[in-house]
C-alpha cells in the first residue's frame, strides 16, 4: 500500500464529513456525528482486528472483506444490534458512492462494496418506516377532492425535505420557489439555520395543485402561511401530526405488516435520514 493510499483515505474521510455532507447534501449535525461514529468504529475494527493503526489505514482498506467482518465484529464482540450494523453499513456505502466520483481506478472495489446487503432481523417488530411503507402512506388521501390534494401536499412535502413537523408548520408562500427550474423550498430550522431543499418534478405538480385549490398563487403576501386551518390561521405541529396519523391509520388497515403500531412525523424525517445515507451522490 502506498503512502498516498494512506493520505487519500485521511483527506478524503475529513472532505466528506466536514465538506460534503453538512453542505453538499444538507444533512443535520446528528446525522453528521451518525456517520463519523460509524468510521470511528470501522478505524477501531482495523486497529484491533486487522493491526493496523489508523495511519496505516488507506482507501484499499474500505474493501468488500473489510466490511463484512467490520460488520460481524460489531454484532459479535461489540454485541450490536443487526438494526445497528445495517445503519452503520448505510454510513460507508454513502461514502463509497462519494468514492466512485473521486477515485474512478477503483470503481471495481466500489462495486464490490456496494453489492453488500443489509442483514436482515429476525422476529422483530417494526417499528420503522419502509419505502413501501412510505408509499402506502402517500397513497391515502383521496386526491379527488381539495382537502384530500391538501393532505398529501403536507404527507409529501415532509417525506421529499425531511422537514421537521415545525419546520414544515413555519413555511409560507414566499418559501418555495416553484414558478421556474431549479424548483426549490427554502426551510427555517433550528437557531434560525436556514437550508435550500431542492423540489422534485412530482412534488411540485403536487403543490402546484394544491395552491390552485386554495386560490393562493394570487397572494402578494409572501409571509402568509402555506399551510393553514379552517381559520385561516398557521397549521399546528398538532394539525400536522394530526393528519399524518389519520392517513397511517387507514393505510395500517391495509397491511398492518408495513406501517408501525407508533408512528410520528418524525418517523418520516428518520426514513429520509437514514435512505439518503446510502443515496448516491
Amino acid at each position: 500500500m502506498s503512502n498516498q493510499d494512506k493520505k487519500d483515505f485521511a483527506k478524503y474521510i475529513t472532505k466528506y464529513l466536514s465538506e460534503y455532507l453538512p453542505h453538499e447534501r444538507n444533512l443535520s449535525p446528528n446525522t453528521v456525528a451518525a456517520y463519523r461514529d460509524a468510521f470511528v468504529l470501522f478505524i477501531d475494527f482495523m486497529k484491533i482486528i486487522k493491526n493496523k493503526p489508523v495511519q496505516n489505514i488507506g482507501i484499499s482498506d474500505l474493501n468488500k472483506e473489510n466490511i463484512n467482518a467490520f460488520l460481524n465484529w460489531i454484532i459479535s464482540t461489540r454485541k450490536c444490534s443487526v438494526a445497528t450494523s445495517n445503519y452503520r453499513l448505510a454510513a460507508l456505502l454513502s461514502f463509497v458512492r462519494y468514492m466512485q466520483y473521486i477515485d474512478i481506478e477503483k470503481l471495481k472495489q466500489w462495486q464490490e462494496v456496494l453489492s453488500i446487503r443489509p442483514k436482515k432481523e429476525a422476529g422483530r417488530t417494526l417499528n420503522y418506516l419502509t419505502v413501501e411503507g412510505i408509499k402506502l402512506l402517500l397513497a391515502q388521501p383521496d386526491i379527488t377532492t381539495a382537502s384530500g390534494r391538501r393532505h398529501l401536499a403536507i404527507l409529501s412535502l415532509l417525506y421529499d425535505t425531511g422537514a421537521r413537523v415545525q419546520e414544515l408548520a413555519d413555511l409560507t408562500i414566499g418559501s418555495l420557489r416553484i414558478a421556474s427550474q431549479p424548483y426549490t423550498v427554502r426551510i427555517v430550522g433550528k437557531g434560525r439555520k436556514i437550508r435550500i431543499v431542492p423540489l422534485m418534478n412530482q412534488q411540485v405538480e403536487i403543490l402546484k395543485a394544491y395552491i390552485a385549490d386554495y386560490r393562493l398563487e394570487n397572494i402578494d403576501d409572501a409571509v402568509t402561511p402555506l399551510f393553514f386551518n379552517s381559520r385561516g390561521e398557521r397549521l399546528s405541529r398538532a394539525g400536522i401530526t394530526y393528519i399524518l396519523l389519520t392517513y397511517a391509520s387507514q393505510a395500517r388497515a391495509m397491511n398492518d405488516k408495513i406501517i408501525p403500531k407508533v408512528l410520528s412525523c418524525h418517523s418520516i424525517r428518520q426514513y429520509v435520514e437514514f435512505y439518503n445515507m446510502g443515496s448516491e451522490k
